[in-house]
């Protein structure tokens, strides 16, 4: 059993468990293309844009026209979790915590399923034939550091508007579906940031009032998913996510499972255990992009 179980020790009645702040689960899971897999590797088909060509003459051959495919591979990794609960244990703290272990063991999976997505943003996807290739990440879909107001003096800064706003013209430029779903992935500092931004916490350019509110859900088109999870960059950037929601594929192989049983090997103690089988890979490159965020800089918007 876990060796922190003795701070359950109780000397009166308990009515319930607190659990401890963290992540409850995955927050990135619906943002995400979800498919299901079979098997160790799963090939997913892309075909590409072509364009049509006009007719010139009467009875004319009939064109014809070489359509592009393509081809992702995914690839599922295993996880677990599993602890145990002895019967002394159960006695000395008046409740049975196989119910909150479970729940304990869900949270961390859906982490670990955010933490797969995430390093398969900007990650190396294989494509090919075989799956063999290996396609690195499209540096052109970073917006950088100092991206700011025209007028404004570069400098490194926080997110702001002006690299929200970068971010979406980098995916309407690679004539991504106007119409389909957009995301970003924000820490805390980083949605401080945008809210100090004049652009966002002023009323007279939105209709919602950010520091009324307390959180920004959405902002030029983009739905927000705050998390603590995305990574920095060799610089110590933070590095904001952005994709639409095909360009990422999460493929489960075997979804979030969890089994309470009794061990009888280990003094029939109560053991919780979960366990999964994902893959995550970055569907296309024009989708899929971040933003470089100063982690103590202000979002800089005026001269």
């Amino acid at each position: 059993m876990s060796t922190q179980v003795t701070t359950a020790h109780v000397e009166q009645y308990r009515a319930n468990v607190y659990h401890l702040v963290q992540q409850k689960g995955s927050r990135l899971r619906s943002a995400v293309r979800n498919e299901t897999q079979v098997g160790k590797n799963a090939f997913y088909e892309q075909i590409g844009a072509t364009q049509a060509q006009r007719r010139t003459s009467r009875h004319a051959d009939t064109p014809r026209m070489d359509t592009p495919h393509a081809r992702r591979r995914v690839s599922l990794e295993d996880w677990e979790w599993a602890d145990l609960i002895d019967e002394q244990d159960r006695i000395r703290m008046l409740i049975d915590p196989s119910s909150p272990y479970a729940t304990a063991a869900m949270y961390a999976m859906g982490r670990s399923m955010d933490d797969v997505i995430i390093a398969a943003a900007d990650g190396t996807a294989y494509t090919g034939e075989s799956g063999s290739t290996q396609t690195a990440f499209d540096a052109s879909m970073v917006v950088d550091v100092q991206t700011v107001w025209p007028g404004v003096s570069a400098a490194d800064t926080g997110l702001n508007v002006a690299k929200i706003l970068r971010a979406k013209r980098n995916l309407l430029e690679n004539s991504v579906d106007p119409d389909e779903e957009m995301f970003m992935v924000v820490n805390a500092r980083q949605a401080e940031s945008l809210m100090k931004d004049e652009r966002v916490a002023n009323a007279d350019y939105n209709s919602i009032k950010p520091l009324v509110e307390g959180n920004i859900a959405r902002y030029g088109g983009f739905t927000m998913i705050p998390t603590e999870r995305i990574g920095v960059d060799a610089n110590g950037d933070d590095k904001v996510l952005y994709w639409t929601k095909s360009g990422m594929l999460l493929s489960i192989g075997k979804d979030m499972k969890t089994r309470v049983t009794e061990r009888d090997d280990k003094g029939y103690a109560t053991q919780v255990y979960c366990c999964m089988s994902i893959g995550a890979t970055r569907m296309e490159e024009e989708r899929v992009g971040y933003i470089e965020c100063d982690p103590g800089a202000s979002p800089t918007t005026d001269a």
